[in-house]
């Protein structure tokens, strides 16, 4: 499967691309247009769903569970080449047990952004 790098967490995020190019079309060449398409939707539909669940935990509260659904969020991100999604997920993932309140709505909402970019970046979007 096609693999991303992810970038450094900590700075040049806004360097980073919402997506990259080529990662879409290593996945069709991987399991064909269909298939592709098919999991790309579920991606869609299941990282909307999951950035809203942030919104309702807790930092002090629930940092594991953060800590894996980032994990998650950051792994699906990078299949699809989802870079600066993938990036912040990473960051999220790391800095779970750490973050207060603020730092963690402010990341939640660079993901939201990056989310959004990515999504605007799509072909026919």
């Amino acid at each position: 499967m096609f693999e991303v790098t992810v970038a450094a967490a900590q700075t040049g995020l806004d360097a980073e691309p919402a997506r990259e190019p080529g990662a879409y079309q290593a996945l069709v060449r991987e399991i064909g247009e269909d298939g592709a398409g098919e999991v790309r939707d579920v991606f869609w539909r299941e990282t909307c769903a999951r950035l809203q669940q942030f919104r309702t935990l807790s930092p002090a509260q629930h940092h594991g569970r953060i800590a894996r659904e980032a994990h998650s969020l950051k792994s699906a991100a990078a299949t699809f080449g989802y870079v600066r999604l993938a990036a912040l997920a990473l960051r999220l993932e790391m800095t779970a047990v750490t973050l207060g309140g603020p730092e963690f709505r402010d990341l939640l909402d660079l993901m939201d952004a990056a989310y959004a970019a990515a999504r605007a970046q799509e072909p026919g979007a």
